[in-house]
């Protein structure tokens, strides 16, 4: 018998992201890209290295995918998931500005598939986030800094708020903001349990991100920099090819096919 392949689609395919990943799947030895949609592809192009990108979801079905791809926005994704789920597909989601109904609306659908929504796929800034709640419990204060290009659309990033996430349920020991008078509405960022973080929006940024930890006469700062976007595509072939041996229902994060949770 010949080696058998992923079926793989990519939704949002003529996006930056999305772009990448065709790529990606590609030339990977175990998948075979064999759907390219994207809702809006009239305003980009019509084809990827010759594989046409559909306009219509139900390409996904026709192609008989394994699992799919989604890198496209909030909104869509919370149209387009649910029927996903409904045709039994896997679906990896790196689409960003999911709020937590999103989230809960979506993984309510999956009931006989699995959805895996991946903050960050670039597998060292996983491993920044474990980092950072491992030393949680030995700071009382702390901050983060994400930087991004300025075609970002949304504010703070998905890696940052699942990082504070993680630092407050490790420790809620935070000393309190000792600032009186913030002279511009902001200035000290938004806080998320206790933790502010700061978005930076800048022409020459991909995705970089900071966590700051203080406590009496020491501070420990964890970095991760992905200057290139290339960094996030292992982390998303290692989600398309571990997808099948999570539970059906909602999946956040590759922490589990790290081993790391």
């Amino acid at each position: 018998m010949g080696k058998e392949f992923l079926r793989v689609g990519v939704l949002g395919a003529s996006g930056r992201m999305g772009q990448s990943v065709c790529s990606a799947v590609m030339e990977a030895e175990s998948m075979d890209l064999v759907a390219a949609v994207d809702l809006t592809t009239d305003k980009f192009e019509k084809t990827f290295d010759g594989i046409p990108i559909a306009q219509e979801i139900s390409s996904l079905y026709k192609a008989k995918v394994d699992v799919v791809v989604d890198f496209t926005i909030a909104e869509a994704s919370t149209n387009n998931l649910p029927l996903l789920a409904e045709e039994g597909i896997d679906v990896v989601v790196g689409t960003s500005g999911l709020n937590d109904q999103d989230v809960q609306i979506i993984g309510e659908k999956f009931n006989e598939s699995s959805c895996l929504i991946v903050p960050n796929f670039a597998i060292g800034a996983v491993l920044m986030m474990h980092f950072a709640a491992i030393a949680a419990p030995w700071f009382n204060t702390a901050e983060i800094i994400e930087y991004h290009h300025n075609q970002k659309i949304d504010s703070p990033s998905g890696t940052a708020i699942a990082t504070a996430t993680r630092m407050s349920s490790a420790s809620d020991q935070w000393d309190d903001d000792p600032t009186v008078n913030e002279n511009i509405p902001g200035a000290r960022g938004a806080k998320s349990g206790g933790i502010p973080i700061h978005a930076v929006r800048m022409k020459g940024m991909v995705a970089h991100q900071e966590v700051i930890m203080g406590s009496a006469g020491q501070t420990l700062t964890i970095r991760h920099d992905s200057p290139d976007r290339e960094s996030f595509m292992p982390g998303v072939l290692l989600a398309v090819q571990g997808i099948g041996a999570l539970p059906n229902g909602l999946t956040i994060g590759l922490e589990k096919l790290l081993g790391i949770e």
